[in-house]
């Protein structure tokens, strides 16, 4: 992988809204154990969560 290629990063999806997620240095001790995009996904309140999770679905 070349230096600043961030399209071979990995990726994964948020287990409350469904966004993708791509994998930062800071979690490269513990991306097995990242499954939410943010703080607000984690205690499940993110605005329009519900939205996201449903357009996500109706596309796979």
């Amino acid at each position: 992988m070349a230096k600043g290629d961030k399209a071979m990063l990995p990726s994964k999806d948020c287990r409350h809204c469904g966004r993708p997620m791509v994998w930062r240095k800071k979690w490269r001790n513990n991306w097995d154990e990242v499954l939410y995009c943010s703080d607000a996904c984690r205690r499940g309140v993110h605005p329009g969560a519900a939205a996201v999770a449903l357009s996500a679905k109706g596309k796979r």
